[in-house]
Protein backbone atom coordinates (compact mmCIF):
# COMPACT_ATOMS: atom_id res chain seq x y z
CA UNK A 1 0.00 0.00 0.00
CA UNK A 2 1.56 3.52 -1.01
CA UNK A 3 2.00 6.41 1.32
CA UNK A 4 -1.47 8.72 0.54
CA UNK A 5 -3.63 4.92 0.43
CA UNK A 6 -1.93 4.33 4.14
CA UNK A 7 -2.44 7.96 5.53
CA UNK A 8 -5.96 7.65 4.26
CA UNK A 9 -6.82 4.00 5.31
CA UNK A 10 -4.25 2.56 8.09
CA UNK A 11 -5.64 1.35 11.17
CA UNK A 12 -9.31 3.17 10.47
CA UNK A 13 -12.24 0.48 9.47
CA UNK A 14 -15.84 2.15 9.30
CA UNK A 15 -17.37 1.52 12.52
CA UNK A 16 -18.81 -2.00 13.58
CA UNK A 17 -22.10 -0.65 15.01
CA UNK A 18 -22.93 2.32 12.53
CA UNK A 19 -20.96 1.62 9.25
CA UNK A 20 -19.21 5.17 10.01
CA UNK A 21 -16.41 5.87 7.95
CA UNK A 22 -14.87 8.10 10.30
CA UNK A 23 -12.97 6.54 13.71
CA UNK A 24 -15.72 7.44 16.26
CA UNK A 25 -14.30 9.62 19.03
CA UNK A 26 -14.61 7.15 22.23
CA UNK A 27 -15.18 9.77 24.87
CA UNK A 28 -15.09 7.13 28.07
CA UNK A 29 -13.07 6.13 30.71
CA UNK A 30 -13.87 2.56 31.62
CA UNK A 31 -15.11 -0.49 29.72
CA UNK A 32 -17.84 -2.57 31.10
CA UNK A 33 -16.81 -6.39 31.64
CA UNK A 34 -18.83 -9.19 31.26
CA UNK A 35 -16.92 -11.12 34.29
CA UNK A 36 -13.93 -10.08 36.20
CA UNK A 37 -10.69 -9.81 33.42
CA UNK A 38 -13.60 -10.81 31.02
CA UNK A 39 -14.07 -7.63 28.69
CA UNK A 40 -13.90 -6.59 24.97
CA UNK A 41 -9.50 -5.93 24.39
CA UNK A 42 -10.71 -2.67 26.78
CA UNK A 43 -10.48 -2.50 30.54
CA UNK A 44 -9.46 1.38 31.23
CA UNK A 45 -8.88 4.29 28.83
CA UNK A 46 -5.43 5.12 30.07
CA UNK A 47 -4.42 1.80 29.15
CA UNK A 48 -6.40 1.44 25.75
CA UNK A 49 -8.43 3.63 23.47
CA UNK A 50 -10.31 2.56 20.55
CA UNK A 51 -9.28 6.08 18.39
CA UNK A 52 -5.84 6.41 19.92
CA UNK A 53 -5.36 2.47 18.74
CA UNK A 54 -6.42 3.81 15.14
CA UNK A 55 -4.34 6.61 15.04
CA UNK A 56 -1.14 4.22 16.50
CA UNK A 57 -1.61 1.98 13.64
CA UNK A 58 -1.91 4.58 11.12
CA UNK A 59 1.31 6.53 12.82
CA UNK A 60 3.02 3.22 12.56
CA UNK A 61 2.07 2.36 9.13
CA UNK A 62 3.19 5.82 7.54
CA UNK A 63 6.72 5.20 9.00
CA UNK A 64 6.83 1.73 7.75
CA UNK A 65 6.84 0.37 11.40
CA UNK A 66 5.18 -2.43 13.63
CA UNK A 67 4.24 -0.39 16.35
CA UNK A 68 3.15 2.78 17.55
CA UNK A 69 2.11 4.63 20.56
CA UNK A 70 0.94 8.03 21.39
CA UNK A 71 1.37 10.75 24.19
CA UNK A 72 -0.16 13.91 25.34
CA UNK A 73 3.18 15.98 23.65
CA UNK A 74 5.86 15.52 21.88
CA UNK A 75 7.56 15.78 25.08
CA UNK A 76 6.12 13.29 27.09
CA UNK A 77 6.98 10.95 24.10
CA UNK A 78 10.50 12.25 24.26
CA UNK A 79 10.09 11.92 28.53
CA UNK A 80 9.00 8.31 27.89
CA UNK A 81 12.43 7.42 25.47
CA UNK A 82 14.73 9.06 28.41
CA UNK A 83 13.09 6.52 30.92
CA UNK A 84 14.52 3.68 28.83
CA UNK A 85 18.07 4.82 30.72
CA UNK A 86 19.25 4.29 33.81
CA UNK A 87 21.45 6.04 35.95
CA UNK A 88 25.38 6.22 34.51
CA UNK A 89 24.22 5.78 31.00
CA UNK A 90 25.25 8.39 28.30
CA UNK A 91 23.91 9.58 25.28
CA UNK A 92 25.06 11.44 22.65
CA UNK A 93 22.61 14.03 21.03
CA UNK A 94 23.46 16.61 18.38
CA UNK A 95 24.31 19.82 19.67
CA UNK A 96 21.64 21.82 17.52
CA UNK A 97 17.70 20.71 18.69
CA UNK A 98 15.06 21.94 19.98
CA UNK A 99 15.22 23.88 23.27
CA UNK A 100 12.39 21.74 24.99
CA UNK A 101 14.43 18.60 24.75
CA UNK A 102 17.59 20.27 25.62
CA UNK A 103 15.92 21.08 28.79
CA UNK A 104 14.49 17.57 29.26
CA UNK A 105 17.59 16.08 29.02
CA UNK A 106 19.80 18.51 30.92
CA UNK A 107 17.62 20.11 33.88
CA UNK A 108 15.04 16.54 34.44
CA UNK A 109 17.49 13.61 33.18
CA UNK A 110 20.86 14.91 34.26
CA UNK A 111 19.71 15.04 37.98
CA UNK A 112 18.82 11.38 37.55
CA UNK A 113 22.38 10.40 36.68
CA UNK A 114 22.22 9.97 32.41
CA UNK A 115 24.63 11.98 31.04
CA UNK A 116 24.76 13.78 27.61
CA UNK A 117 26.93 14.53 25.29
CA UNK A 118 25.95 17.47 22.64
CA UNK A 119 27.96 17.31 19.78
CA UNK A 120 28.10 17.66 15.40
CA UNK A 121 26.26 14.78 14.67
CA UNK A 122 27.47 15.57 10.81
CA UNK A 123 30.73 14.86 12.15
CA UNK A 124 30.99 10.92 12.04
CA UNK A 125 34.15 10.02 13.53
CA UNK A 126 33.79 12.59 16.05
CA UNK A 127 30.71 10.72 17.02
CA UNK A 128 32.64 7.63 16.97
CA UNK A 129 34.94 8.92 19.52
CA UNK A 130 32.09 9.25 21.64
CA UNK A 131 30.67 6.03 21.97
CA UNK A 132 32.41 4.32 24.65
CA UNK A 133 30.62 0.85 26.83
CA UNK A 134 28.05 3.44 28.72
CA UNK A 135 26.48 4.35 25.72
CA UNK A 136 23.00 3.66 25.31
CA UNK A 137 21.54 5.88 22.94
CA UNK A 138 22.28 8.66 20.14
CA UNK A 139 19.62 11.11 19.60
CA UNK A 140 19.18 12.71 15.78
CA UNK A 141 17.10 15.56 15.42
CA UNK A 142 16.74 15.68 10.88
CA UNK A 143 16.67 18.04 9.78
CA UNK A 144 18.05 20.07 12.77
CA UNK A 145 16.06 23.09 14.85
CA UNK A 146 17.07 25.79 14.03
CA UNK A 147 19.93 25.33 11.90
CA UNK A 148 18.77 23.08 9.02
CA UNK A 149 21.58 20.80 9.68
CA UNK A 150 20.87 17.42 8.07
CA UNK A 151 22.19 14.24 9.45
CA UNK A 152 23.10 10.76 8.27
CA UNK A 153 20.85 8.76 9.87
CA UNK A 154 22.33 5.44 7.97
CA UNK A 155 25.50 6.33 9.03
CA UNK A 156 24.83 6.88 12.88
CA UNK A 157 22.98 3.94 12.97
CA UNK A 158 25.69 2.29 11.86
CA UNK A 159 28.05 3.28 14.69
CA UNK A 160 25.92 0.76 16.97
CA UNK A 161 26.26 -2.29 15.12
CA UNK A 162 27.82 -4.98 17.89
CA UNK A 163 26.94 -2.19 20.27
CA UNK A 164 24.16 -2.27 23.13
CA UNK A 165 22.97 1.22 22.08
CA UNK A 166 19.59 2.38 20.31
CA UNK A 167 19.29 5.19 17.57
CA UNK A 168 16.27 7.68 18.02
CA UNK A 169 15.31 10.07 15.50
CA UNK A 170 12.68 12.94 16.29
CA UNK A 171 11.12 13.64 12.71
CA UNK A 172 9.14 15.94 13.47
CA UNK A 173 10.37 18.42 10.88
CA UNK A 174 10.76 15.87 7.84
CA UNK A 175 7.36 13.91 8.80
CA UNK A 176 7.14 10.32 7.49
CA UNK A 177 5.72 11.87 4.18
CA UNK A 178 9.78 12.96 3.79
CA UNK A 179 12.03 10.36 5.48
CA UNK A 180 11.61 7.49 7.42
CA UNK A 181 14.34 6.65 9.71
CA UNK A 182 13.66 3.17 10.51
CA UNK A 183 14.04 2.46 6.53
CA UNK A 184 17.57 3.93 7.21
CA UNK A 185 18.60 1.37 10.61
CA UNK A 186 17.12 3.58 13.18
CA UNK A 187 15.30 2.23 16.32
CA UNK A 188 12.89 4.66 17.56
CA UNK A 189 11.29 7.40 15.51
CA UNK A 190 9.59 10.41 17.42
CA UNK A 191 6.85 13.15 16.78
CA UNK A 192 5.56 15.94 18.15
CA UNK A 193 2.36 15.46 16.57
CA UNK A 194 1.22 18.90 16.93
CA UNK A 195 3.12 19.89 13.86
CA UNK A 196 3.02 18.18 10.97
CA UNK A 197 1.02 15.60 11.71
CA UNK A 198 -1.69 17.24 12.77
CA UNK A 199 -1.07 20.15 10.71
CA UNK A 200 -3.54 22.37 11.88
CA UNK A 201 -2.16 24.09 15.00
CA UNK A 202 -5.77 22.83 16.55
CA UNK A 203 -3.85 19.99 19.02
CA UNK A 204 -0.79 19.05 21.46
CA UNK A 205 0.34 15.42 20.77
CA UNK A 206 3.12 13.33 20.69
CA UNK A 207 3.89 9.48 18.87
CA UNK A 208 6.76 6.96 18.97
CA UNK A 209 7.27 4.34 16.00
CA UNK A 210 9.39 1.45 16.94
CA UNK A 211 9.67 -1.90 14.92
CA UNK A 212 11.31 -3.93 18.23
CA UNK A 213 8.38 -5.73 20.03
CA UNK A 214 10.60 -5.92 23.44
CA UNK A 215 11.25 -2.40 22.36
CA UNK A 216 7.51 -1.40 22.57
CA UNK A 217 6.66 -3.44 25.51
CA UNK A 218 9.09 -1.45 27.79
CA UNK A 219 7.70 2.40 26.13
CA UNK A 220 4.30 0.84 26.68
CA UNK A 221 4.57 0.36 30.11
CA UNK A 222 5.98 3.97 30.25
CA UNK A 223 3.07 5.36 28.46
CA UNK A 224 0.27 2.97 30.63
CA UNK A 225 2.42 3.51 33.91
CA UNK A 226 3.31 7.28 33.62
CA UNK A 227 0.33 8.33 32.22
CA UNK A 228 0.95 10.60 29.41
CA UNK A 229 -1.63 9.82 27.11
CA UNK A 230 -3.70 11.65 24.39
CA UNK A 231 -7.76 11.83 24.92
CA UNK A 232 -9.58 10.72 22.30
CA UNK A 233 -10.76 14.37 20.88
CA UNK A 234 -6.68 14.49 20.10
CA UNK A 235 -6.00 11.55 19.03
CA UNK A 236 -9.14 11.78 16.16
CA UNK A 237 -7.83 15.42 15.31
CA UNK A 238 -4.48 14.19 14.29
CA UNK A 239 -6.24 10.94 12.85
CA UNK A 240 -7.98 13.46 10.29
CA UNK A 241 -4.71 16.03 10.17
CA UNK A 242 -2.96 12.60 8.58
CA UNK A 243 -5.04 11.78 5.55
CA UNK A 244 -4.06 14.74 4.16
CA UNK A 245 -0.54 14.79 4.91
CA UNK A 246 0.99 13.58 1.46
CA UNK A 247 -0.76 17.04 0.01
CA UNK A 248 0.07 19.01 2.91
CA UNK A 249 3.89 18.17 2.61
CA UNK A 250 4.22 18.82 -0.84
CA UNK A 251 2.89 22.10 -0.93
CA UNK A 252 4.62 23.17 2.11
CA UNK A 253 7.77 21.88 0.32
CA UNK A 254 7.02 24.12 -2.70
CA UNK A 255 6.35 27.11 -1.23
CA UNK A 256 9.60 26.60 1.06
CA UNK A 257 11.42 26.34 -1.67
CA UNK A 258 9.68 29.17 -3.10
CA UNK A 259 10.45 31.77 -0.22
CA UNK A 260 14.09 29.86 0.69
CA UNK A 261 15.18 31.09 -3.28
CA UNK A 262 13.39 34.81 -2.49
CA UNK A 263 15.84 35.13 0.58
CA UNK A 264 18.50 33.70 -0.72
CA UNK A 265 18.45 36.68 -3.69
CA UNK A 266 17.56 39.47 -1.12
CA UNK A 267 19.51 42.21 -0.63
CA UNK A 268 19.13 41.98 2.96
CA UNK A 269 19.45 38.88 3.75
CA UNK A 270 22.71 37.40 5.04
CA UNK A 271 22.40 33.07 4.74
CA UNK A 272 19.52 31.22 4.38
CA UNK A 273 19.67 27.99 6.08
CA UNK A 274 17.47 25.60 3.77
CA UNK A 275 18.68 21.88 2.84
CA UNK A 276 17.74 21.94 -0.71
CA UNK A 277 20.72 24.69 -2.11
CA UNK A 278 23.35 23.06 -3.60
CA UNK A 279 25.73 24.83 -1.51
CA UNK A 280 24.35 23.29 1.45
CA UNK A 281 26.96 21.69 3.24
CA UNK A 282 24.68 18.36 3.86
CA UNK A 283 22.75 18.85 0.54
CA UNK A 284 23.98 15.25 -0.44
CA UNK A 285 23.04 13.29 2.41
CA UNK A 286 19.43 15.64 2.45
CA UNK A 287 18.98 14.63 -1.65
CA UNK A 288 19.73 10.89 -0.33
CA UNK A 289 17.29 10.41 2.84
CA UNK A 290 14.51 13.35 1.79
CA UNK A 291 12.10 12.80 -0.46
CA UNK A 292 11.42 16.57 -0.43
CA UNK A 293 12.91 19.34 1.35
CA UNK A 294 10.62 20.61 3.52
CA UNK A 295 8.79 23.70 4.43
CA UNK A 296 11.14 24.78 7.39
CA UNK A 297 13.72 26.99 7.22
CA UNK A 298 15.87 29.72 8.73
CA UNK A 299 17.64 33.09 7.90
CA UNK A 300 19.50 35.89 8.88
CA UNK A 301 20.24 39.47 7.86
CA UNK A 302 22.86 41.94 6.93
CA UNK A 303 22.19 43.92 9.95
CA UNK A 304 23.02 41.20 12.04
CA UNK A 305 21.43 42.61 14.88
CA UNK A 306 18.27 41.68 17.72
CA UNK A 307 16.80 45.24 16.59
CA UNK A 308 16.57 44.41 13.37
CA UNK A 309 15.47 40.83 13.92
CA UNK A 310 12.94 41.76 16.04
CA UNK A 311 11.54 45.24 13.55
CA UNK A 312 11.04 42.32 10.87
CA UNK A 313 9.42 40.02 12.51
CA UNK A 314 6.93 42.46 14.21
CA UNK A 315 5.90 43.80 10.54
CA UNK A 316 4.54 40.36 9.06
CA UNK A 317 0.89 40.48 8.28
CA UNK A 318 0.24 36.83 6.54
CA UNK A 319 3.42 35.29 8.32
CA UNK A 320 2.26 35.37 12.01
CA UNK A 321 4.96 35.60 14.77
CA UNK A 322 4.32 32.26 17.13
CA UNK A 323 5.80 29.18 18.54
CA UNK A 324 5.48 26.08 17.03
CA UNK A 325 5.32 25.07 12.95
CA UNK A 326 3.94 23.04 10.66
CA UNK A 327 0.34 24.04 10.18
CA UNK A 328 -1.09 25.10 7.32
CA UNK A 329 -0.86 28.63 8.20
CA UNK A 330 2.99 30.46 7.77
CA UNK A 331 4.47 31.34 10.91
CA UNK A 332 8.11 32.92 11.92
CA UNK A 333 9.58 32.88 15.03
CA UNK A 334 12.93 34.05 16.96
CA UNK A 335 14.63 30.73 18.60
CA UNK A 336 16.92 32.74 20.79
CA UNK A 337 13.90 34.49 22.68
CA UNK A 338 11.33 31.77 21.79
CA UNK A 339 11.49 28.06 21.02
CA UNK A 340 15.19 27.95 22.14
CA UNK A 341 14.92 29.91 25.12
CA UNK A 342 15.75 27.27 27.57
CA UNK A 343 19.05 26.38 25.82
CA UNK A 344 22.30 28.60 27.58
CA UNK A 345 23.32 31.67 24.43
CA UNK A 346 26.99 29.93 24.69
CA UNK A 347 25.73 26.88 23.96
CA UNK A 348 23.54 28.38 21.16
CA UNK A 349 26.34 30.17 19.14
CA UNK A 350 28.26 26.59 19.78
CA UNK A 351 25.75 26.04 16.51
CA UNK A 352 25.61 28.88 14.69
CA UNK A 353 22.39 30.06 16.64
CA UNK A 354 23.05 33.79 16.19
CA UNK A 355 20.27 35.91 18.24
CA UNK A 356 19.18 37.17 15.06
CA UNK A 357 18.38 33.98 13.34
CA UNK A 358 15.13 33.95 12.41
CA UNK A 359 13.15 30.32 11.67
CA UNK A 360 10.49 30.33 9.35
CA UNK A 361 7.83 27.67 9.00
CA UNK A 362 6.25 27.79 5.69
CA UNK A 363 2.89 27.16 5.46
CA UNK A 364 0.39 26.24 2.26
CA UNK A 365 -1.02 30.13 1.38
CA UNK A 366 -0.68 30.98 -2.06
CA UNK A 367 3.15 31.72 -2.64
CA UNK A 368 2.74 35.19 -4.15
CA UNK A 369 1.22 36.15 -1.04
CA UNK A 370 3.96 35.12 1.43
CA UNK A 371 6.49 36.48 -0.93
CA UNK A 372 4.78 39.95 -0.94
CA UNK A 373 4.14 39.70 2.98
CA UNK A 374 8.42 38.83 3.00
CA UNK A 375 9.24 42.04 0.42
CA UNK A 376 7.08 44.38 2.99
CA UNK A 377 8.71 43.30 6.25
CA UNK A 378 12.25 42.90 5.09
CA UNK A 379 11.72 46.30 2.97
Amino acid sequence: MKFATKAIHAGQEPDPATGAIMTPIYQTSTYVQSSPGKHKGYEYARTQNPTRDALQKCIAALENGKHGLCFASGMAATDSVAKLFKPGDEIICTNDLYGGTYRIFTKVYQSYGLKFHFTDLTKIEEVRKLITDKTRMIWIETPTNPMMRVIDIQAISALKKGKNILVAVDNTFASPYIQQPLDLGADIVVHSATKYLGGHSDVVHGAIVVNDDELLERLAFQQNSCGGVPGPQDCFLVLRGLKTLHIRMERHSENGEKIARYLKNHSKVDKVFWPGFEDHPDHMTAKKQMKVYGGMLSFTMKDDSIKEAYKVLEKFKVFSLAESLGGVESLVGHPASMTHASIPREERLKSGLKDSLIRVSVGIEDAEDLIADMEQALG
